[in-house]
Order: C-alpha cells, then sequence, then structure tokens
C-alpha cells in the first residue's frame, strides 16, 4: 500500500503562485510513476502533470510553461510549482501514484482544493 497525503492548496488571485506538496509513504518502491490531477466541479479528474521515477515529465498542454513538476526522492515528496495561475485553474488538486504503462493508478491523495479568483 501507499499513502499520499496532499498540501499547500489555498486561494489565490489570478497571475499568483502556488505549490503543492504531495508526501509518499508506504510501500513507495512498487511505483514507478507519481503525479497531479485536478477535478473541476462537474468535470473528470484529469492529469495535470506525471514523473516517472527516472525524472521525465510530461505535462498537459493547458499548464505547460505555468506549472512545473518536481520530486525530492530523499523526502518521498512530490511537489507542484504554479505559476501565472488562471481562474480555469480552479479544482481540487490530487496526488495519484502508479506503476505500469500505460500506468494503472492505484493510489490516491485525498486532494487540495486550489481556488483562483479573477
Amino acid at each position: 500500500q501507499v499513502q499520499l497525503v496532499e498540501s499547500g492548496g489555498g486561494l489565490v488571485q489570478a497571475g499568483g503562485s502556488l505549490r503543492l506538496s504531495c508526501a509518499a509513504s508506504g510501500n513507495t518502491f512498487s511505483i514507478n510513476r507519481i503525479g497531479w490531477f485536478r477535478q473541476a466541479p462537474g468535470q473528470q479528474r484529469d492529469v495535470v502533470a506525471t514523473i516517472n521515477n527516472v525524472g521525465i515529465a510530461d505535462y498537459a498542454d493547458s499548464v505547460k510553461g505555468r506549472f512545473t513538476i518536481s520530486r525530492d526522492t530523499a523526502k518521498n515528496t512530490l511537489y507542484l510549482e504554479m505559476n501565472n495561475l488562471k481562474p480555469e485553474d480552479t479544482a481540487v488538486y490530487y496526488c495519484g501514484a502508479g506503476s505500469g504503462w500505460p500506468p494503472t493508478w492505484g493510489y490516491w491523495g485525498r486532494g487540495t482544493q486550489v481556488t483562483v479568483s479573477s
């Protein structure tokens, strides 16, 4: 089992920045990809950014150039630096972890709310 706990959400004005953190614990050597997803009210959960176990990152087109995913393997912590935030970035942000290719996202955190005001 892998446990994921997100933190760092909040309310920010458009153009502002936030950094999300996801602390992973448990059987973390069983996963080879971890990432951030978001879900707005009435919408499906969509991928924001993922990173694999050799540090290769992928981003949704909507966040490229604004968001940066990174990880601290010593601390088992994943980050999402979000800059130039837009109201359409408002959502609950989830940390997900998985294995295989294409990845099976078997582990999820409870999410953290990000609200961007215009």
